[in-house]
């Protein structure tokens, strides 16, 4: 499909009243069930040029060139390539956002296999406690500059963002051998979301479970917006106009608590592993409902049924219960259990070889067979992203902020995430505000900083306007005028 074609495409679907929904101040389009499931699993290509950007949804290779690939299982290769058909001009740095948990990579490549002009950006996760690996691979990209798109290894520079572009900086300088240059955190993921909600359409989106996905249009008409960022831990982020932030919030409880509580309490090896867990888990088994409260719904304060009332509040009632069980079973008592122990005691002086455990352990045994751990995946979940919800949504009514846009890691595409962000929104401000959300929400902060080694307006529609009227002045130009009108 070619790129006019496309572009009437969607033309067509704005045109349509009933392909188009307006929520908080921008048009969304419809999408079906099938579409919905294959975006996030699968979300496509993005081609970019001077004359506008387009997704390409359609299943291709990644245009990483034979003999670059990741290292071992802690990488993970992104099918979701930025491609630039119109970029002639040698790219000679790569991009890396390393945060707590996570460390995203993104380099530019020619087409694999054709004689086309341009390239595409390409997407790539490590484990930061791999952070060797994403080096090494880092290395391989150097040794392939010439293929990769046509500059010479010596002339690589990365561009590094997050904690570990100052943790880790050191290390990379001394096994690459070139320049590192460190950019401000916080300012790379306003960058980088700024680009991708002015100009890839199909990118942004809503999502609930009553309501499918719908894509929202890019606009330049977006400021003033709230951005959560959902590492290892969250901030949030005020944005007033291009550049201008401010840091108004956030919280420790992220996507690095999920992780590492759940590696305490399940054989999940990977926070996908967990993801996955989560979503084929039953929260009810381990979670407190106002339904187990109250038997049915408390309409007077907008509480249903289904509410969680208390995460986790139904282990210590099940444990409890248990021991109770074990008691009337009788010879687990906890004076029998203490004779138990005395006697064997006597018998053997190696008191970790012999000494029975506590009724409560044994109790605690038989509550946990009560649930799984995908049942506790799926509830630490949800205390997690309600958290990070309300508190998204408190920030934004102290500010003023309708349109909140949810990115980092921790989302991953994974639907009862949304969801529940997305209703935490809604269900706090009666429907006033919007949660959005982004196909390449791990990236912002690795875009940014690509996107800050070029001229302000590179890659974006007004490229090769005349300086002064680029996409982020007209963009400036908006937000002062909207103050000045206020």
């Amino acid at each position: 499909m070619t790129g006019d074609t496309y572009q009437a495409d969607v033309a067509g679907e704005d045109g349509e009243a009933g392909g188009k929904n307006v929520v908080a101040g921008r048009p969304r389009t419809m999408t079906s069930t099938t579409e919905i499931d294959s975006t996030i699993i699968h979300p496509g290509s993005v081609r970019i040029n001077v004359k506008g950007a387009f997704i390409v949804d359609t299943p291709e290779e990644p245009g990483t060139p034979a003999g670059v690939s990741g290292t071992g299982g802690s990488s993970y290769h992104e099918t979701k390539d930025i491609r630039l058909p119109n970029h002639t001009a040698v790219i000679s740095h790569i991009a890396v956002d390393i945060g707590g948990s996570l460390a995203k990579l993104v380099y530019f490549s020619r087409e694999a296999h054709s004689t086309e002009p341009g390239g595409r950006l390409n997407f790539q996760s490590f484990e930061t406690d791999r952070i060797d690996d994403c080096i090494e691979f880092m290395r391989h990209l150097k040794d392939k500059q010439l293929a990769l798109n046509g500059s010479r290894p010596g002339e690589l520079c990365v561009m590094a963002t997050g904690g570990g572009a100052y943790k880790y900086y050191d290390r990379i300088r001394q096994r690459l051998g070139v320049n590192v240059l460190r950019e401000d955190e916080m300012e790379c993921l306003i960058i980088g979301l700024d680009f991708f909600i002015t100009e890839i359409p199909r990118e942004v989106f809503t999502y609930s479970e009553t309501d499918p996905m719908h894509f929202a249009s890019p606009s330049t008409d977006i400021y003033p917006y709230m951005l959560v960022n959902i590492g290892s831990g969250v901030s949030m982020l005020r944005v007033s106009g291009p550049r201008t932030y401010e840091r108004v919030g956030g919280t420790s409880l992220g996507g690095g608590t999920l992780w590492g509580i759940l590696s305490l309490l399940t054989p999940a090896e990977s926070f996908d592993d967990m993801l996955d867990m989560a979503a084929h888990g039953d929260n009810t088994k381990v979670d407190m409902l106002v339904g187990d409260i109250y038997g049915t719904d408390y309409g007077k304060i907008g509480l249903k049924s289904t509410t969680i009332a208390s995460s986790f509040g139904k282990v210590f009632r099940m444990k409890r219960e248990a021991e109770n069980e074990a008691e009337d079973m009788g010879g687990l008592s906890n004076g029998d259990d203490q004779n138990r122990r005395q006697q064997q005691q006597s018998q053997n002086t190696d008191l970790t070889t012999t000494t029975q455990r506590p009724t409560s352990s044994r109790a605690s045994e038989y509550a946990r067979s009560r649930f799984s751990s995908a049942d506790i995946s799926r509830s630490l979940l949800y205390a997690i992203s309600n958290n990070i919800g309300q508190i998204a949504y408190l920030q934004s009514q102290v500010h003023g902020l309708s349109r909140i846009y949810f990115g980092g890691s921790f989302i991953r595409g994974h639907p009862q995430t949304m969801n529940t962000l997305g209703y935490a929104i809604k269900f706090w401000s009666k429907g006033q505000k919007q949660a959005y959300f982004l196909r390449h929400e791990g990236y912002l902060g690795a875009v940014g900083a690509f996107l800050k080694h070029q001229p302000r307006n590179w890659g974006r529609r007004g490229s090769f306007e005349t300086a002064g009227e680029g996409l982020e002045e007209r963009l400036r130009g908006r937000s002062e005028e909207a103050a000045a009108a206020s």
